[in-house]
């Protein structure tokens, strides 16, 4: 099963949607806990990216029996330093993101936690390619 979604910069009203219709998703197809709750975690914080820092995205999500592959492609500033950016509390998101509670430099290494294998590709000016994997382990571990 293939989702897509297309995700709008500044569009805080309907950020989260992806993630929830995504979680839906893998609730009806059976996934263990521990796989829908990294997938959500991932999906939620990838959309975000796209909603803090790109103009526009596209968020999918496949859904397979042993594994989900999220992948978040934006058209944005994209990153100059990916190391940087994967460490906790890095961020650029501008004041008025961070004044409403986002942008805390948090969802990259989340994303990165939540993940059992990580992409991204990056090119500045052009925008960022994020693709994770979460394994579906027979034990949900």
């Amino acid at each position: 099963m293939k989702m897509e979604f297309e995700v709008r910069g500044m569009d805080f009203n309907r950020a989260g949607e992806a993630a929830a219709q995504i979680k839906k998703a893998l609730q009806m197809v059976g996934m263990k806990i521990e796989t829908i709750r990294k997938t959500v975690i991932v999906a939620y914080e990838a959309e975000l990216n796209i909603v803090i820092h790109a103009h526009k995205g596209i968020l999918s999500a496949v859904l397979l029996p042993d594994r989900v592959q999220i992948t978040a492609a934006d058209e944005g500033p994209g990153i100059a330093d990916v190391s940087l950016a994967l460490q906790e509390g890095y961020s650029t998101a501008p004041p008025h993101v961070r004044e409403m509670g986002f942008g805390a430099g948090m969802g990259l290494p989340n994303i990165q936690r939540c993940s059992d294998k990580l992409d991204i590709e990056s090119r500045p000016g052009y925008g960022t390619t994020v693709t994770a994997v979460i394994i579906n382990r027979p034990g949900g571990e």
